[in-house]
């Protein structure tokens, strides 16, 4: 790689000169561009000249020139080295390279055609043994595969493969099923639960997982992670024991039906003890779990996924998953029309893709939204202002905008029909007439154009753009403020009036929803605090499902009525396959468990 390097450089010092057109030189002045010796000098020129880059004709005699003639495009030769780059498994570089070039855009797309495929499934033969590889193109940058740290779909989609927890969800979302702990009990007042261990699962490192652990990787979530994701549930733990090396026993401070829900989630994975002591209480980059693969190692950006040979539900089919993880704003060329990949997440396939696929689940659903921080003072204390700012919530607008996207309006975090959406309607509100118009309802609350914050994180940043042109349209003026996603659930984002956010709908709605009114709280005005308080309340001590699910239907609408909860619009993520893959099956996100599948 180093001889293109040389080249490029040459080629760079005479940037009007086309191929094919001879240019008269010394080797004084070619030795001078690349900082060499003259004998190197005529080395690398011969070698070049061998690869039938170039054509050097020298000439002897002084002040004669010699004659250099360019045969290779500079292009064709940075697109040969991002394909050296990539065999050996240095995406970052490839991309980097082809990045910081003038003729990026057209160099890109060609490079992307080729490396779309590079992906997919393939038998390799090392030595007797025959290989099964599946590798797997992720458009996301993966941060930590810590159960504790996670933040993002992919990084969570990976835990999932590495990690298990003591029960799961089904992947219709109705039923806990054991995986762990092959039973368990609780007492009559539902606060001490009671799991039963199998016997002879082992962790990635070799030893077997014991009790002990169990209550190391729920206490250490506590510990690591006080406001992350669910904290609501794992802070209400009084107090685990371990009766015996099968057994573990956890008190819970009241009554939270949704606790089981809870442990069936990759947040409340086990760990190993011994283990993430020695890594200093994280595990970061380098998990250890007692999933179906372990982490074989990652470098620029691939992640190398072996199958776990003793895993306790028995070995998977496919041998290692590489997961090359492309920057977000990568996409690969036509990928939505050539499909040139066995399993792909979050696609959009035309109608006729999906007749020639013949396999393709809708798995789940992403709602946008907005809330109100009614603690900070200012406009959107009024009532009035808030209606405005429901009624100047132009969805056709957003559509037309997100046209490439699967997506539909929303006004529930529960989808129904297009027409009951429709037809539903929002009560007046008891301390206004419901003027017809934003307009209106601005002038009479006296709003005199100030600007109003709003904040999400940088990955919502082109809605928070369209939200600003919109409702400068309707002549309100937005500040958008950008937090990262760690720092999210943080005191930063009360200085903002609005709140930009998202939630992934799929098995665990409920605990989502919990999760996501548990963070509206800390924004709420004090009569909404006290209504959180008491549906929240209501829903830990529900048994009944179904109720449970009336009781949040009820609890949004109150915060509908009095525009706290501003709906903008719902994507459909969609997970294609191909008819040659057998034993698909998905995780609680919609994305296919690489364990089940194999090819034919």
């Amino acid at each position: 790689m180093k001889i293109r390097k040389h080249y490029l450089t040459l080629r760079h010092a005479f940037p009007q000169l086309q191929e094919e057109s001879p240019l008269e030189t010394t080797l004084e002045e070619l030795a001078a561009q690349l900082d060499c010796t003259h004998r190197n000098m005529v080395l690398l020129l011969k070698r070049m000249q061998q690869e039938q880059w170039l054509t050097w004709q020298p000439k002897k005699g002084r002040g004669n020139r010699s004659t250099l003639i360019f045969h290779m495009r500079k292009e064709q030769l940075l697109l040969e080295e991002a394909k050296q780059f990539v065999a050996k498994q240095d995406l970052q570089s490839a991309l980097g390279l082809l990045q910081s070039t003038e003729h990026s855009s057209h160099l890109r797309e060609q490079f992307q055609d080729w490396l779309s495929g590079q992906f997919g499934f393939r038998s390799e033969l090392q030595g007797d043994r025959r290989s099964d590889v599946l590798r797997f193109p992720l458009t996301q940058t993966i941060h930590a595969l810590d159960p504790a740290a996670i933040h993002y779909a992919g990084e969570s989609h990976l835990v999932n493969q590495l990690f298990d927890g003591l029960v799961r969800m089904d992947s219709k979302g109705e039923h806990i099923v054991p995986h762990l702990a092959h039973a368990w009990e609780v007492d009559e007042t539902r606060t001490v639960w009671t799991f039963y261990l199998r016997k002879g699962v082992r962790f990635h490192h070799g030893r077997e997982m014991s009790a002990s652990d169990v209550k190391y990787a729920l206490e250490r979530l506590r510990r690591l992670a006080p406001r992350g994701l669910y904290s609501w549930a794992y802070a209400g733990i009084e107090q685990i024991s371990c009766p015996n090396e099968t057994t573990v026993v956890i008190r819970l401070v009241e009554r939270n039906e949704l606790f089981l829900g809870f442990l069936s989630t990759n947040r409340a994975a086990i760990v190993p003890e011994d283990a993430c002591e020695a890594a200093g209480g994280w595990m970061g980059t380098n998990p250890v779990g007692t999933g179906p693969f372990r982490l074989a190692g990652h470098e620029h950006g691939i992640w190398i996924l072996e199958a776990f040979p003793a895993y306790f539900q028995g070995r998977g089919f496919l041998d290692r998953v590489e997961v090359w993880t492309l920057p977000e704003n990568e996409h690969l060329s036509d990928s939505t029309h050539k499909l040139p990949f066995q399993v792909m997440h979050n696609v959009r396939i035309s109608d006729m893709d999906a007749q020639r696929w013949q396999q393709v689940r809708q798995s789940g659903m992403t709602t946008k939204f907005m809330t109100v921080n009614e603690r900070k003072e200012g406009p959107l204390r009024n009532p009035l202002i808030r209606q405005a700012l429901s009624l100047a919530l132009d969805q056709a607008y957003l559509l037309e905008q997100l046209s490439g996207d699967v997506i539909e309006s929303a006004n529930s975090f529960f989808p129904r029909s297009a027409t009951e959406e429709q037809e539903e309607v929002l009560a007046p509100l008891p301390y206004s007439t419901a003027p017809t118009s934003f307009e209106h309802l601005l002038y009479t609350a006296g709003y005199q154009g100030e600007t109003l914050t709003l904040a999400t994180i940088p990955q919502y940043e082109q809605d928070a753009l369209l939200l600003q042109n919109m409702y400068a349209l309707a002549g309100i003026t937005l500040q958008i403020m950008l937090i990262p996603a760690e720092q999210f659930n943080g005191e930063l984002r009360m200085s903002a009036d609005l709140v930009l956010f998202a939630i992934m709908i799929d098995e665990h709605r409920e605990l989502r929803l919990y999760d996501m009114y548990k963070s509206m709280q800390q924004h709420a005005a004090p009569e909404v605090q006290r209504l959180l308080d008491d549906s929240l309340q209501l829903l830990r001590n529900e048994i009944d499902p179904i109720r449970r699910k009336t009781l949040l239907e009820q609890l949004e609408s109150q915060l509908k009525q009095r525009y706290s909860l501003l709906f903008l619009y719902r994507k459909h993520l969609k997970t294609a396959y191909h008819p040659s893959i057998r034993g698909i099956s998905f995780d609680s996100l919609g994305w296919v468990r690489f364990r089940d599948i194999w090819f034919t």
